[in-house]
């Protein structure tokens, strides 16, 4: 493995490698930094490069690119203000599916995530899949209970329905907010997932009739989705855990 030098950061426990670029990898060189055990561990690696704006680059842990990452966003953002790199607490950084408005807040980060899309449904086994388009595709299901939700064995299921996969959501509808598991491609569970967050958001606004702002609440903590005349934000924290180094071996 290549030397470099890193930052560990999470959002709602959705843990990220952040490298300073620009700088590119192979899929097993991603692999092995994620790997929990002889690596450092985490569901992807961010790439922030300081530039007019400022840029952003996402990896799964299974080294395959993501388009997009809701709480990736905001650990950017964190990232390039605190260093500088931000004219101000509001600025744009530039994502793979375009430009997104981030805002540094006193207790978090509030970061745009464009227009969701509903692109209709998908039965499987008895069960409705609401598909949505957040940059990064989505599979909705809700569920009476998500802590009771066989994630793994229908996450993997859902999957296999798309030719390039999809993150795959087990919402549930708790007084006017959102309870949330998510089955992520390239990852697996994890314990927050920024773009289903809204992507179940978005369908709850549909289906259920209901009205933001949202708070969702994901193994990893409590976020808040507002959709603003269409337009989805996030807010919530984003914070280091770690410096390090790692060596040539």
């Amino acid at each position: 493995m290549r030397a470099f030098q890193f930052t560990k950061m999470q959002g709602l426990g959705n843990d990220f490698v952040v490298l300073e670029g620009p700088r590119e990898f192979a899929d097993e060189e991603i692999a092995a930094i994620c790997d929990r055990r002889f690596g450092i561990g985490a569901d992807g690696i961010l790439v922030v490069t300081r530039d007019d704006p400022v840029s952003m680059g996402y990896w799964n842990a299974d080294g395959t690119i993501a388009e997009m990452c809701g709480n990736g966003l905001r650990c950017v953002a964190r990232y390039a203000y605190d260093r500088g790199w931000a004219p101000d607490r509001n600025f744009v950084v530039l994502t793979a599916v375009g430009e997104r408005g981030v805002r540094i807040l006193e207790d978090g980060v509030e970061a745009e995530l464009g227009r969701p899309r509903l692109n209709g449904s998908l039965k499987v086994d008895g069960a409705e899949y609401h598909l949505v388009d957040v940059g990064n595709p989505h599979a909705v299901t809700f569920v009476d209970d998500p802590a009771m939700a066989d994630v793994e064995v229908v996450g993997k299921r859902i999957q296999s329905e798309f030719e390039d996969g999809t993150n795959v959501e087990f919402a549930r509808v708790v007084d006017g907010g959102l309870e949330l598991r998510v089955w992520e491609r390239g990852v697996g569970e994890t314990l927050a997932c920024g773009t289903g967050m809204v992507a179940a958001a978005a369908v709850a606004a549909e289906q259920h009739n209901l009205r933001g702002p949202f708070r969702v609440d994901v193994r990893g903590g409590t976020a808040t989705v507002d959709l603003r005349d269409g337009v989805a934000w996030i807010r919530g924290p984003a914070g280091y855990s770690f410096r390090g180094s790692v060596g040539e071996r």
